[in-house]
């Protein structure tokens, strides 16, 4: 009996030290999994949504923390030296839904990068910076004459409207 209960706590350690190992390599911060978008876990039910902004979201998880809602976006590629621009704005919108959708404020969001993990702060001036995109956005959906934004061949070459572009590279 004994050999049989060492056995169990062995194993129960194990799958403890397992589900940590796994958890770590998500990028989740400790806390309880309140909502998440992986599919791995099964089809969400709605996404986050605010009217007034018309803006729409599914970050990959939020966390509940310390009373605190977290959210948490996961990237696919290697990590940057520091987060690019459009994934910070990207887990800004989730921290402005979030607060628009629960009236709680997150303090921080996490992009979470293959090794790398970034905390960011939800400020007042991001926040700011952020209104002022969605609303550049609002202006230039109404525009029919959009010009390319870029000149890099291989991102003209990755673009969904290469076909039918007049400015393509």
């Amino acid at each position: 009996m004994i050999y049989l209960s060492l056995a169990l706590l062995i194993l129960a350690l194990f799958v403890f030290w397992l589900s940590s190992r796994q958890r770590k390599a998500t990028g989740l911060p400790d806390g309880h999994v309140i909502y998440s978008d992986t599919r791995l876990w099964g089809k969400v039910e709605k996404p986050l949504y605010d009217q007034n902004l018309r803006l729409t979201g599914k970050p990959d998880y939020l966390v509940k923390q310390d009373g605190q809602i977290i959210p948490v976006e996961v990237k696919s590629g290697h990590a940057p030296e520091a987060p690019y621009d459009s994934h910070i704005y990207q887990l800004a919108c989730y921290c402005l839904l979030v607060e628009r959708t629960t009236s709680q404020r997150p303090p921080f969001g996490i992009i979470h990068y293959d090794r790398r993990d970034f905390a960011v702060d939800y400020t007042p001036e991001l926040e700011s910076s952020l209104l002022d995109v969605l609303s550049d956005v609002r202006r230039d959906e109404l525009n029919t004459q959009v010009s390319r934004s870029h000149d890099e061949s291989l991102r003209c070459l990755r673009c969904g409207f290469h076909k039918v572009c007049d400015q393509r590279i």
